[in-house]
């Protein structure tokens, strides 16, 4: 018996350790309209994802910190990125960062993703502006 209640014990402590691990590693998803509603976490890394805003890319002297918007055509988060962007990100285009919020309301990237061809956009971004459009058009006055 005694065997049995160490071999229990073990299970469940590696079992609390790999829960924990998971936890720890979780990165969540919002759109620029959840972020702006404070629905996103101001502690924790998350992804932001949506459409790089035209006329929103401006690089800095020091030629890898870039300062962008993100948005899903309601609202829109400045992100701020320092690093090498993929060959694919453009303004106009499907972008997914992560990163932390800052208290200023400026996204601040760790990573950058963009789409890898003309028809692709990732899927919690795209997800993020239908939701963002059908919102919209409900709160729109015909």
């Amino acid at each position: 018996m005694a065997l049995i209640g160490a071999g229990l014990a073990v299970l469940a402590i590696a079992a609390a350790l790999v829960l924990n691990a998971f936890q720890s590693n979780l990165v969540f998803f919002f759109s620029p309209s959840q972020v702006a509603a404070k629905e996103a976490p101001l502690e924790k890394a998350f992804r932001i994802g949506g459409m790089v805003e035209t006329g929103s890319v401006k690089r800095q002297q020091d030629g890898l910190t870039v300062h962008f918007n993100v948005t899903d055509t309601v609202k829109v988060i400045p992100v701020v990125y320092t690093g090498i962007l993929p060959d694919l990100f453009k303004e106009g285009k499907g972008v997914v960062a992560q990163g932390r919020l800052g208290p200023d309301g400026v996204f601040r990237a760790t990573d950058v993703l963009a789409k890898h061809d003309e028809n692709y956009m990732p899927p919690e971004a795209g997800h993020a502006i239908e939701q963002a459009q059908k919102a919209q058009k409900s709160v729109s006055p015909k």
